[in-house]
């Protein structure tokens, strides 16, 4: 049985919740808009049904969203409310959901902003989220553009806790997005904060100069396999050398983030955080000054 795609029918109610529309779609996954028909209140449900035996990987990443959604709660990551499942007769899971915050915002993916100061308080924000993560002692693994989600104020909300783990966890498959895949991702080598640095970064360079930084496995695939078994970091140009509006400070900051020996990038989150907002405050001062247009 195929798994099925977004032209199929709408269900009516998904766990006793109204279904309003799918705004969503992962690889097992829809995420739709419902609502609770007692209190009228709408929420976003991620769904997900186990067809074949290749749906338990995503529904152990669902229950992985939850716990670890339970443990870090900020301001700029999507809250998640409650598990819901359903189990057959040998009490397997073969449906659940995952009820949570509706935040009415697109993906970085789909509009970056044309404003530099806009663009880097959506780095910050993004950068607060995860350093929320490190504090309780999680890493991402998969920031993106897509799982960073901006709303029509501009706030931000980092979403897609599904392949989060804690700090120091050697993964015995490569998990992440090829794109923005740190090298110890690809290795399978020992997850740490600067794992979502390199993601960062490497979400940072796409948005400041709409190119794909070269990683170890896009790389390696181009190679069909052949490929090095590291990265020459001086070889990638700088967003500077693609877009020269990019500040010298933000494309250095960007380029040390996406080094491929982790003890070269910044020492925590913290530290990006910081140089980003020293970067927006001189951009903030030199636009009152004139000097920016």
């Amino acid at each position: 049985m195929p798994h099925r795609r977004s032209s199929d029918p709408l269900p009516k109610k998904i766990f006793d919740f109204e279904v309003i529309d799918r705004i969503g779609e992962g690889a097992r996954s829809y995420i739709y808009a419902v609502s609770d028909p007692k209190t009228k209140q709408l929420y976003a449900l991620k769904h997900v049904k186990r067809v074949t035996e290749k749906d338990d990987r995503f529904i152990e990443q669902v229950i992985t969203e939850f716990e670890v959604g339970q443990k870090v709660q900020h301001a700029n990551i999507r809250r998640l409310l409650e598990l819901k499942t359903s189990r057959n007769l040998l009490l397997k899971i073969n449906e659940i959901g995952l009820l949570m915050e509706l935040f009415d915002g697109h993906p970085l993916e789909d509009s970056v902003p044309r404003s530099l100061a806009k663009l880097i308080q959506i780095f910050i924000e993004t950068g607060k989220a995860i350093e929320a993560m490190h504090a309780a002692g999680y890493v991402h693994c998969d920031l993106k553009p897509i799982n960073i989600l901006v709303g029509s104020n501009g706030q931000v909300k980092v979403i897609d806790l599904g392949q989060a783990a804690p700090i120091g966890t050697e993964k015995t498959r490569i998990q992440g997005t090829p794109d923005y895949i740190a090298p110890e991702q690809v290795k399978c080598r020992p997850v740490t904060i600067r794992t979502d640095i390199y993601n960062l970064g490497a979400t940072m360079y796409w948005a400041l100069t709409g190119k794909k930084i070269p990683t170890l496995y896009t790389v390696r695939k181009a190679a069909k396999g052949h490929g090095p078994s590291f990265l020459l970091d001086d070889q990638v140009a700088a967003p500077r050398e693609l877009i020269p509006t990019v500040p010298e400070l933000l494309s250095v900051l960007v380029m040390e983030c996406v080094r491929s020996d982790p003890r070269k990038r910044p020492g925590d989150m913290t530290e990006v955080i910081r140089r980003l907002e020293t970067i927006q405050h001189t951009i903030q001062r030199d636009k009152k000054s004139g000097s920016v247009a």
